[in-house]
C-alpha cells in the first residue's frame, strides 16, 4: 500500500490534469465521473471512496488554483459533511449515493443576512406537524442554492437545532441569485414560507454543526492556499517578463524581497491548511487558525498581484481581479478572520 501522502499527490495531479484539459468548459461532470471528487468523503457502503477531510483539502487546493466555480465546496463538503455528522443510517442510505455520483447537487441553508455561520444563529425556524416540519425564514449566502436538487435547512425547532430536508421545487421555496462581487462563486438567497420538510437525524444538531463548520473551514483554507499559490506563480512570471530601465522588474532587490515575503505566506498557508485537514483532538483549533491565516495570505497575495501587475491587473481580460475578488469573498465565507481569532482567544481562555 502506498503512503497516504503519495496517494494524495496522485489525486492532486489527476485533478490538475482534468482542469487543464477542460480549462474552457465546466469540469464538474468529468471530475465526478473520472476522478470521483464528489464521493471522496462518503463511506464506501454508500457509493463513496471512504476518504476524509485531507483528501477533500487536496481537491480544494487544485480547484482554488484555477478558481473553478463547481459545487464542490457547497455540495461535496458542506452538505455531505452535514449529513454524515447529523444523519442516521437510513438518512445516509437515502441521501448520500446521489451526492457521491455528483448527479445531485446539495445545498445547506444556514446563515441569516449577518453571515455569522454560527450554530447558535440560524436563519430559519421549524414547527413539527405530524411526521413533517413546517419551515419559515430566509437563508442567505447558500452555496449553489440556485442549482441544488437536495436542499437541507438548519432551523430552530423550539427544542433544539434540526436539519430539515426540504424539496426545493415546492411552492413554499423561493430561490433567487445573490449579486456578488466574486462571480466564480455561486450564492443564493432562499425564502421559505410554510415549506414542508422531513428531519434528518435525531436530537439537537448544534454540536454536530460546529464540527461541520470547522471541517469546512479546513477545506476552504486549502482552497485559499491553492489560490494564493497560483496568484503568486502568475505574478512571479509577469515580473520576469515586464521590463523597466532595460531589465526585468523581478530583478530589482525591493521586488525580490516582496516576492520572498509572499512565498513565505503561501507556504505557511498550505502548512496550516494541511495540518487542519488531519483528524485529531486539536482539529477545531487548527481549522480556526487555518481559516484566519489562509484568509490573510490570499488577501495579501492578491493585493500584491494587482499592484505588481500595474494597469493590466485591473483589466477584465487579466485574471488578477478574479483572485482579488475570490480573496475577499472567501475571507467572509464561514465567518471572517476576526471571528475566528475571537474563537481562538476563547479556546485559549483569553479575555475571560
Amino acid at each position: 500500500m502506498r503512503p497516504a501522502g503519495t496517494e494524495r499527490d496522485a489525486l492532486a495531479e489527476t485533478v490538475r490534469a482534468v482542469l487543464r484539459r477542460h480549462a474552457d468548459t465546466d469540469p464538474w461532470s468529468v471530475l465526478c465521473e473520472q476522478v470521483g471528487v464528489a464521493a471522496l468523503a462518503i463511506p464506501e457502503e454508500h457509493g463513496g471512496a471512504g476518504g476524509g477531510v485531507a483528501e477533500l483539502a487536496v481537491v480544494a487546493r487544485e480547484l482554488g488554483r484555477e478558481l473553478v466555480g463547481c459545487p464542490f465546496l457547497g455540495s461535496s463538503v458542506l452538505t455531505t459533511l452535514a449529513i454524515l455528522e447529523t444523519g442516521d443510517t437510513q438518512d445516509h442510505s437515502r441521501l448520500l449515493p446521489g451526492l457521491a455520483e455528483g448527479s445531485v447537487v446539495g445545498a445547506l441553508a444556514w446563515t441569516s443576512a449577518t453571515g455569522r455561520w454560527c450554530p447558535d444563529e440560524v436563519a430559519c425556524t421549524a414547527t413539527a406537524s405530524t411526521d413533517r416540519y413546517i419551515v419559515d425564514g430566509t437563508a442567505h449566502y447558500v452555496l449553489h442554492g440556485d442549482s441544488a436538487g437536495l436542499l437541507l435547512v438548519l432551523a430552530e425547532t423550539g427544542d433544539g437545532l434540526a436539519l430539515i430536508e426540504v424539496d426545493p421545487a415546492q411552492s413554499g421555496v423561493r430561490v433567487s441569485g445573490t449579486p456578488a462581487m466574486d462571480r466564480s462563486r455561486s450564492f443564493a438567497r432562499i425564502e421559505l414560507t410554510q415549506a414542508t420538510g422531513r428531519r434528518v437525524g435525531p436530537g439537537d444538531a448544534r454540536a454536530a454543526l460546529r464540527q461541520v463548520r470547522d471541517l469546512s473551514c479546513a477545506v476552504l483554507a486549502a482552497e485559499q492556499a491553492g489560490a494564493a499559490a497560483r496568484a503568486l506563480e502568475i505574478t512571479v512570471a509577469y515580473s520576469l517578463e515586464r521590463e523597466q530601465f532595460g531589465r526585468p522588474i523581478g530583478g530589482f532587490q525591493a521586488l525580490k524581497h516582496r516576492m520572498a515575503d509572499l512565498h513565505v505566506l503561501v507556504e505557511t498557508a498550505w502548512s496550516a491548511a494541511e495540518a487542519a485537514a488531519e483528524p485529531g483532538p486539536d482539529q477545531a483549533r487548527l481549522a480556526t487558525v487555518a481559516k484566519a491565516w489562509c484568509s490573510r495570505a490570499l488577501s495579501e497575495v492578491a493585493a500584491e498581484m494587482i499592484q505588481l501587475h500595474g494597469g493590466i491587473g485591473i483589466t477584465w481580460e487579466h485574471p488578477a481581479h478574479r483572485y482579488f475578488k475570490r480573496a475577499h469573498s472567501s475571507a467572509e465565507l464561514f465567518g471572517p478572520p476576526h471571528q475566528h481569532l475571537a474563537r481562538l482567544a476563547e479556546m485559549a481562555g483569553v479575555g475571560g
